[in-house]
C-alpha cells in the first residue's frame, strides 16, 4: 500500500474536557508532520495543555480551536474539517484508543477510496483492550439498526479513526444535519448516497472505557437515527 505523505493529511481531533487523556495522546504524535486541528468545546484545561505541548515541541503543526458552548462530537468534528486546507483529512478520538500509525494507514487507503474507516469488528482487526460485554452488545445491535435504517454495509460506523478524500467531504458537507454521536453514520450515509467509494479497514484499538467520544446512549441514539432517517434535524449535541 503506497503511502500519502503526512504533509498532505489533516487529522480533527474533538477534545472536549479531555485533560486526564490529552497528555498521553500528545507523547504519541510518532513525528507526524501533518496538521493536527484539536477542537476544545469544554470547560476544563485540555486547551491549555495542547498549547504547552505546542509551544515545547514546535515540529507539529498544531490548531487549537476553542469555543465556549459545547459542540457535540460531529459539531466539533465539522468545525475542525472547516479548518483543514490539506488534500486528505480524518479524524481520531483524543482518548488513544487508535494510534497515528492506523490513521496513515487509513490515509494510506485513499489511493483508491474516497473515504477509509477503521473497523474493530473484521477479521484481521487487533483489539488489545476490548469493550465490556454490555457495550458489545449494545454496538452490535446498533450497527443491526444502522444497516436496516440506511443500507450501510459497513460491520463499524462508530469506531472512532476515519480518513477522507477532502473534495468528496466538501460535496456532502453542507447536508449534513447530526451534531452529535449519529454524526458517524450520518457522513457514511450521505458518502453512500452519493456514490463515494467507501473501504472499511481493519484496526488496532484498545478500548477506553471512560471515553466521551466512543460511548452513546442507545435509545437517544437511536431516536436520532430515525429524525436523521425522515429528513429532520437531531436535537441537541452530545
Amino acid at each position: 500500500m503506497t503511502r500519502i505523505p503526512d504533509k498532505d493529511c489533516s487529522i480533527i481531533v474533538p477534545a472536549y474536557n479531555e485533560e486526564k487523556r490529552i497528555d498521553g495522546f500528545l507523547e504519541n504524535l510518532d513525528g507526524f508532520s501533518g496538521r493536527l486541528i484539536f477542537v476544545c468545546d469544554g470547560a476544563d484545561r485540555t486547551d491549555s495543555i495542547i498549547d504547552a505541548f505546542s509551544e515545547n515541541y514546535s515540529e507539529y503543526y498544531i490548531t487549537c480551536l476553542r469555543y465556549t458552548e459545547r459542540l457535540g462530537k460531529g459539531g466539533g468534528i465539522i468545525e475542525g474539517l472547516r479548518h483543514a486546507d490539506t488534500p486528505y483529512c480524518g479524524f481520531l478520538d483524543a482518548d488513544g484508543s487508535a494510534s497515528i500509525k492506523e490513521m496513515r494507514k487509513l490515509f494510506s487507503a485513499l489511493e483508491d477510496a474516497d473515504c477509509a474507516i477503521g473497523s474493530r469488528w473484521m477479521k484481521d482487526s487487533d483489539v488489545v483492550v476490548e469493550q465490556g460485554m454490555g457495550r458489545k452488545i449494545q454496538s452490535r445491535m446498533f450497527n443491526v439498526v444502522v444497516k436496516l435504517l440506511f443500507g450501510l454495509p459497513f460491520r463499524d460506523t462508530q469506531c472512532g479513526a476515519k480518513a477522507f478524500r477532502k473534495e468528496a467531504l466538501d460535496t456532502i458537507l453542507p447536508q449534513i444535519k447530526s451534531t452529535g454521536f449519529e454524526f458517524d453514520v450520518e457522513i457514511l450515509w450521505r458518502l453512500h448516497k452519493t456514490g463515494y467509494r467507501i473501504t472499511e479497514i481493519p484496526i488496532t484499538w484498545e478500548d477506553r472505557e471512560s471515553s466521551h467520544v466512543s460511548g452513546f446512549d442507545g435509545a437517544g441514539m437511536l431516536t436520532n437515527l430515525i429524525r436523521l432517517k425522515r429528513g429532520k434535524t437531531p436535537p441537541g449535541v452530545s
